[in-house]
């Protein structure tokens, strides 16, 4: 890279970017773009997965926030016929603008640890467009991704996120694959959206509310901690024992209580 298109990682968007070849292969080989795919890359950096996704023939667009980013990324690409650029923030970005086929995005990021949950939860929002999603992410987000019930890492994340996907921890990396390096191990991570939820509940909302007041004192009995919403009797009703805490429940026991809750009738 030339003196005039270096570009020093900025802490405000959270920029570490990937350098390691070994690792940038190792993503590629686990994603396998094929020229026939529709992708969506978030966060393309200084372009470290943007060559290989390119190279595959697919169609690729790419969100990038950082405006100085963007003359190096147009430098480096803008000559291929199958690279789009948006600049602007893909937590606010609409993916229908795509105008993908149903079931036929993949969305690839090396996502900064600061705002890697809420774009999950956005991009979730679009999962009937989503074929697959492979993301860097923090270690420690990627293991509450894949946790199941019983253990601390098991709450709202893991739960509303394998509602809509099937989670596969692919492996791990290094702060050394980065420049400049994390302080933390970072992780490969597959979603999947589901053709067919496992456990479809009535309303994903009330899901959504009912888990996000289950976890906010995880420490305390679902009776407790879901007391606003439901009595004892209609915890009981639905199948699970108020005495246990939020962790201990699985994702269909959440979502017969999120179902007792859509189906009760409104008081006044």
């Amino acid at each position: 890279m030339t003196e005039q298109y270096q570009h020093k990682a900025r802490k405000r968007f959270g920029q570490n970017f990937l350098h390691d070849a070994g690792v940038i292969d190792k993503i590629l080989r686990s994603i396998r773009a094929k020229a026939e795919d529709r992708m969506l890359e978030i966060g393309p950096g200084q372009g470290a997965l943007t060559e290989g996704l390119l190279s595959s023939g697919a169609q690729l667009d790419v969100v990038e926030l950082d405006k100085d980013l963007v003359p190096i990324l147009m430098q480096q690409f803008s000559a291929m016929p199958n690279f789009n650029l948006h600049q602007g923030d893909a937590l606010k970005f609409d993916f229908t603008r795509l105008n993908a086929a149903p079931g036929s995005l993949r969305v690839v990021g090396n996502l900064p640890y600061n705002i890697s949950t809420p774009l999950i939860f956005h991009l979730l929002q679009n999962a009937h467009l989503i074929r697959d999603m492979h993301f860097m992410l923090q270690k420690e987000v990627v293991e509450r991704l894949a946790a199941g019930p019983g253990g601390g890492d098991w709450g709202r994340l893991s739960i509303m996120v394998q509602y809509h996907c099937r989670v596969e921890h692919l492996f791990n990396v290094g702060p050394g694959a980065f420049n400049p390096p994390p302080k933390v191990d970072s992780a490969i991570v597959r979603l999947v959206p589901h053709q067919t939820l496992p456990h479809p509940a009535k309303d994903h909302r009330v899901l959504e509310r009912l888990v996000r007041e289950a976890f906010n004192q995880r420490r305390k009995t679902l009776r407790n901690t879901l007391k606003a919403l439901l009595t004892s009797d209609e915890i009981a009703e639905a199948g699970v024992d108020g005495s246990l805490r939020p962790e201990q429940l699985d994702l269909a026991a959440f979502v017969r209580l999120a179902d007792t809750l859509t189906e009760k009738p409104v008081v006044g």
